[in-house]
């Protein structure tokens, strides 16, 4: 099939999708189709509705709240998320790891964006601690506003790429998508002086196009997120804890206080603290839903992953 046209926007009873050339069209889905989300490429009959989509790769997905829906697509077919975070009161290392986590498991290449550096007054101390939970994955400084440090993510910038933009409201999303996009398509809102916050201007997730034939999503702001991940995943967000766990006495160490414990050694404790709690969730949200459902659809994630794991990081 010739998936042809990519979903860019859910209308609710409608969705907008983007043809080869750029042009824009309202299209519907049958009920006895499963739901498209933003990035999804779809095949459309002579009526303008979806009657096929293309199988998923590069997935970004959460957990949802309520009971026997584990996973919330946020969006499908990505190669680069921006993992954006600012100074101010929405800068919190401990939620880039949990957009990190969900993005490996996407098989996913990841960016952190630390945005707005111009309003920051201790811009080394920011980055440090975000190089502490970034392990090998970039973190870039810049400011959306300026322009300055942005030359930077035009690598990214190639043709058939997705970029997807994620992070907690007011950091500069939709700020750094104009700027990508090389236009002003999508509302932006003024930064208070007081605490360096911008007002939350994305409502719903939204794919444009980029010069050069690229793609980009910007993503509401999501302060609480759960990632959908598995332990493959942990494993890489909090690679420095697995590889010092090898170097543990005892081969079934917990890391919580046993002799000869390279974890509790090696890596600080607030670091392993939130590994442990992120670990915790992720085995609570496995086993909250239906156990069978929940098993067979991370043993189809796995599948569906691994190669794109493997893929990202020769990539990147």
């Amino acid at each position: 099939m010739n998936y042809d046209h990519r979903i860019a926007s859910d209308r609710g009873s409608s969705f907008l999708a983007l043809g080869p050339d750029g042009a824009e069209r309202i299209v519907t889905v049958s009920p006895s189709l499963a739901r498209p989300v933003v990035g999804d490429y779809v095949v459309l009959d002579a009526d303008g509705r979806v009657e096929s989509l293309a199988p998923r790769r590069g997935v970004l997905a959460r957990a949802r709240a309520d009971r026997g829906h584990a996973a919330q697509i946020v969006a499908a077919h990505l190669d680069v998320v921006f993992i954006v975070t600012a100074p101010g009161r929405e800068f919190s290392p401990p939620r880039v790891e949990r957009y990190l986590t969900a993005v490996y498991a996407g098989g996913i290449a990841p960016v952190i964006v630390l945005n707005k550096s111009d309003l920051a007054e201790d811009i080394v101390g920011l980055r440090l601690e975000l190089a502490i939970v970034a392990g090998d994955t970039r973190v870039l400084a810049m400011s959306a506003a300026t322009g300055d440090g942005c030359d930077v993510l035009r690598e990214y910038l190639r043709p058939q790429t997705t970029i997807a933009l994620v992070g907690s409201s007011g950091v500069g999303k939709s700020t750094l998508a104009n700027l990508l996009a090389g236009d002003r398509r999508l509302a932006t809102g003024t930064t208070r002086a007081s605490d360096g916050r911008g007002k939350h201007t994305t409502t719903a997730r939204e794919m444009i196009a980029l010069p050069g034939g690229g793609w980009l999503i910007d993503t509401p702001g999501m302060r609480a997120f759960a990632p959908w991940a598995d332990e493959d995943a942990l494993a890489e967000s909090f690679a420095e804890i697995d590889a010092a766990a090898r170097r543990c006495r005892f081969r079934d160490c917990a890391h919580a206080g046993e002799p000869g414990c390279a974890v509790a050694a090696e890596i600080d404790g607030a670091r392993v603290a939130r590994w442990r709690s992120l670990r915790a969730e992720l085995t609570y949200l496995e086993r909250r839903d239906d156990p069978a459902l929940s098993a067979l659809e991370r043993t189809r994630w796995k599948q569906l992953t691994k190669a794109q794991r493997a893929k990202a990081k020769l990539g990147h």
